[in-house]
């Protein structure tokens, strides 16, 4: 697990971050092909996990990254859309929060939400000045949100490795 150092505030479990948003997908979120726009959900996944790490933190936190969003069906006018988010993993100043997408079809009353997309953002907990300051460590209670933890380090690790590797390519 990730050092923290004394002076940051004391641990929460991953359950106090979590938050869900809800709502109707209508005609204005729709793309040229009849389903919900990508960019609309995008934003949607960037809402919710922004309340989740700002929930985490304690106060604002900003968007770093987007490190993965996978869609995996389409989003349709009318269904009703549920994002779920979860801080994953808390680094000094930074969080990844896990986002997951499932909607309710509109002509299918009483089934289940289908799973339509998944994401993984990076945010900052960033003071007044816009400055990072020091988040307080996600504490992981149960078997799954310590699976979620440990591959939260591993995408962290390979983001890094990925960064490193770019900069010595441009250095070449």
């Amino acid at each position: 697990m990730t050092e923290h150092p004394s002076t940051a505030p004391a641990g929460k479990p991953t359950s106090y971050s979590r938050v869900t948003l809800s709502r109707i997908m209508t005609a204005v979120d729709v793309n040229l092909y009849g389903t919900v726009h990508g960019g609309v959900l995008m934003k949607f996944v960037d809402d919710v996990a922004g309340a989740a790490a700002a929930r985490h933190s304690g106060g604002t936190a900003v968007t770093a990254a987007i490190d993965e969003i996978v869609f995996s069906e389409p989003v349709r006018v009318g269904d009703l859309v549920h994002a779920h988010a979860q801080v994953n993993w808390t680094g000094h100043s930074s969080m990844e929060v896990g986002v997951r997408v499932v909607a309710e079809r509109w002509d299918q009353a009483g089934a289940e939400p289908v799973p339509v997309a998944t994401a993984y953002l990076v945010f900052v907990a960033v003071d007044a000045d816009g400055g990072p300051r020091a988040v307080r460590p996600v504490l992981p209670a149960t078997p799954e949100d310590q699976r979620r933890f440990r591959e939260a380090e591993i995408r962290r690790a390979h983001r890094l490795a990925r960064r490193r590797a770019i900069q010595a390519h441009r250095e070449s």
